[in-house]
């Protein structure tokens, strides 16, 4: 088991501001190490992974004890939950990042002015990162790894309910960092559950924090847009829908539904609200209801499903905007794929929507409308993971607007520079 710091709240400010320092200390050989010596290091980090299954997996199973003994829901408890086959896909992440291509020092765009001067704009590291989140092992060697491709030093403040199972991840990040001569300090895992050490980085660690990203429930986002002093990338919750329009192939909506609210109903790409087009109500609703309810899904319906579907509970207000991270789904009759649009953009956190449809003019207008991060087409919403877009992995799911939007992948945990080239000129 882990042996955790311990101390006062003085002793936790102390070493927060170490850990402060050592990050900042860590961010210039990072920004300039090659990019051979980055996948290098994550080569080595995949594979210590794979090396070190028997130890990942009874560090979890010490955080697995503790949260059936804390009552945690059954929500955390899968998300928590670590097995060969995850610890697998954790190493296929790593590899994945390090076949990324290397964004530092990329030229997104170039031009000459009339005067001669040549400008381009330069991928650039973001800094030192600060992620804060709950719940999932899997985050420290996402979130490591990334920021790692991206050229950031970063300070990972996981959860208590995973402490013991982060630690033996971060035990291989660092190994990796070791054989690629890579500063140690790079990948830092906070060794300690005292909640002042999330103070301590929302206040900035005395300027050595650059941005923080919260990935977790909608108290920690919360708290962290609030509080913190330094920019957040971050989404407050998935409140995700599914729209099933009258053009639908009702084989295809009902296997995209069943898998957008089923698959893994923990994650923050699981469907939370269906939405069925009132025109499809008599040959769609009741088939994919049943389909829902045989698979063990809690139905909460609107008045007028609920007449057509006895086996459903009456929704109220709160279930429109609730995430509910469990078997549960809320389903409602829409006029169209108008009345879809006008239900996401009024309870919708922006973060996942998706529409079954072979009017591609539904389609077209579905995605013109609706202001959310990532829109599917035909698609389970499931498919809102950093990883399924190609980017091996990611940080969190961004739904603000400003920076980083959707899948946070090693592109956006870069910023730019403007590099200007002269032949002498000077302004008159």
């Amino acid at each position: 088991m882990l042996k955790q710091h311990e101390g006062s709240a003085g002793d936790t400010a102390a070493l927060m501001a170490d850990l402060g320092r050592w990050a900042r200390a860590a961010a210039r050989p990072l920004a300039i190490a090659s990019t051979a010596a980055k996948n290098e290091a994550l080569a080595a980090m995949a594979a210590a992974i794979l090396r070190s299954e028997k130890a990942i997996l009874e560090a979890n199973a010490i955080d697995l004890k503790n949260g059936e003994e804390a009552g945690l829901a059954a929500s955390f408890m899968d998300r928590l939950t670590l097995t060969p086959e995850r610890i697998r896909a954790i190493a296929q992440g790593l590899s994945e990042i390090a076949a990324l291509p290397d964004p530092v020092g990329a030229v997104t765009a170039q031009w000459e002015r009339p005067n001669g001067l040549s400008i381009e704009r330069v991928r650039t590291p973001l800094g030192v990162v600060g992620v804060i989140y709950e719940s999932r092992p899997n985050v420290t060697a996402d979130a490591g790894a990334l920021c790692l491709k991206a050229g950031n030093p970063v300070i990972l403040r996981g959860g208590s309910d995973s402490i013991n199972s982060s630690t033996a991840i971060h035990a291989c990040l660092i190994e990796g960092l070791r054989v690629a001569d890579l500063p140690e300090h790079a990948i830092q895992l906070v060794p300690t559950t005292d909640r002042a050490a999330v103070a301590e980085m929302l206040k900035g660690l005395s300027g050595n924090l650059d941005v923080i990203i919260p990935r977790g429930g909608r108290s920690l986002v919360e708290r962290v847009q609030t509080e913190a002093r330094v920019p957040v990338f971050a989404h407050l919750e998935g409140i995700v829908h599914v729209y099933v329009d009258r053009s639908a192939d009702l084989e295809m909506a009902k296997k995209i539904v069943l898998n957008a609210k089923m698959r893994r109903t923990g994650i923050c790409g699981a469907a939370e609200t269906l939405l069925i087009d009132s025109a499809a109500a008599d040959t769609h609703l009741v088939p994919i209801l049943t389909s829902l309810r045989d698979a063990g899904c809690e139905i909460r319906a609107d008045a007028e499903v609920h007449a057509r579907f006895a086996d459903s509970t009456p929704a109220t207000e709160a279930d429109w905007v609730t995430e509910y991270l469990d078997a549960i789904i809320a389903v409602k009759l829409v006029d169209g794929v108008g009345g879809a649009i006008e239900h996401i953009e009024t309870f919708s956190s922006h973060h996942t929507e998706a529409i079954v449809a072979e009017d591609a003019a539904a389609i077209e207008r579905f995605f013109n409308e609706i202001d959310s991060a990532i829109l599917l087409a035909n698609a389970s919403t499931q498919f809102a993971d950093g990883g399924e877009f190609g980017m091996g992995a990611e940080i969190g799911i961004a739904t603000g607007k400003m920076h980083a939007r959707g899948p946070v992948g090693v592109e956006q945990l870069t910023s730019f520079k403007y590099r200007v080239r002269g032949t002498g000129q000077l302004r008159p």
